[in-house]
């Protein structure tokens, strides 16, 4: 089964080919990846991203992030990613199914929806 990444790890580099981002944690890195001229911006988690497009890669990101869940849901369903994702974030064995729920913020399912797809597979599993 794809993730997320999957579905949108290619345009995002694209993207920011597109638009002059790189990633830097310190100043070496930093000097490495800029370009002379080019004044830069910090976008969080140590993106750095040409001022100029700062705007166009927040709202490349966005969309293809939204396009990418689409995709998810259209090609493996909620089922399938609800339970994909309370695996991932190790929900039987924590008990808790807020790390998943946080990993679906954008995906729109309920906690509800989560809770259920839980307590039904933990049932089937003991």
């Amino acid at each position: 089964m794809k993730y997320l990444q999957d579905y949108i790890q290619d345009k995002q580099t694209e993207l920011f080919n597109l638009t002059g981002t790189f990633f830097a944690f310190s100043m070496e890195q930093f000097n490495e990846g800029k370009k002379l001229n080019v004044e830069y911006v910090s976008m969080g988690g140590g993106m750095v991203c040409n001022k100029h497009y700062a705007q166009t890669l927040t709202d490349g990101l966005e969309k293809i992030h939204k396009e990418g869940i689409a995709q998810d849901i259209k090609e493996n369903g909620k089922e399938a990613i609800i339970l994909r994702e309370l695996g991932n974030h190790e929900a039987w064995y924590t008990g808790d199914i807020e790390s998943t729920s946080d990993a679906l913020e954008g995906y729109d399912f309920t906690d509800k929806e989560i809770q259920i797809m839980f307590r039904n597979r933990n049932a089937k599993l003991n």
